[in-house]
């Protein structure tokens, strides 16, 4: 489990001046735009304007604060009133985003294509976080807590506030070694929302790079 706190992120700004972006994390560590495997991060969006395109990366948009957003993908109209609604679609498609009420901050996952797949799950309440993949779990609203399995919801467990992270992963992952073994069940319990995206590879020769699903 490595945790993430809100406070530790460096605010890149975009070239058009159109916002800023944090990450949150990112497989390898520190990877650049074209060698990522997987990508999660946080963008204050403060004015309408076009997304870069990014062949070969496939995209899950989910809007956690602010007025919601229009978005314009290969001249498809899609609106996104409001928050917490995850949406999938191609980086390498047209795109361009129009604000619906002012400034919004957008939970950005990206995966490359062929490679990984990703799901997005907002939660309310509780859920119980299997332990054969690796998953980021980001507060987005309200206090968050991790514990073991089994545990009861008095148990300290580890707590995030808006915007911290956890990275999960199966046991020998982040060792480097070349068996993975399921790590222990965890359950995430939040007051608020939170985002539980899980990361899995694609078999090889599956060249959709599709989500496994976004609920």
């Amino acid at each position: 489990m490595r945790i993430l706190r809100a406070d530790g992120r460096a605010a890149v700004p975009w070239r058009n001046g159109g916002g800023l972006t944090r990450e949150v994390a990112a497989h390898p560590p520190d990877a650049g735009w074209d060698a990522f495997a997987w990508r999660v991060s946080l963008a204050e969006v403060t004015r309408d304007g076009p997304y870069s395109p990014l062949p070969g990366v496939r995209r899950i948009l989910t809007v956690v604060d602010g007025g919601g957003l229009e978005l314009t993908v290969d001249g498809a109209v899609h609106r996104l009133p409001g928050r917490h609604r995850p949406f999938a679609f191609p980086g390498a498609a047209a795109t361009g985003s129009r604000l619906l009420d002012g400034p919004v901050v957008n939970l950005n996952v990206m995966v490359r294509e062929g490679r990984m797949a990703a799901n997005v799950v907002m939660v309310r309440g509780s859920r119980e976080v299997p332990g054969e993949r690796t998953v980021v779990v980001v507060a987005v609203e309200g206090e968050t807590r991790l514990g073991a399995a089994g545990a009861g919801p008095e148990e300290p467990g580890v707590r995030l506030g808006r915007y911290d992270a956890v990275v999960l992963e199966p046991a020998g992952q982040s060792a480097g070694e070349g068996t993975r073994g399921a790590a222990a069940p965890v359950v995430v319990r939040t007051e608020g929302v939170a985002a539980v995206i899980e990361l899995a590879d694609l078999p090889s020769g599956d060249a959709s790079g599709a989500p496994s699903g976004v609920s």
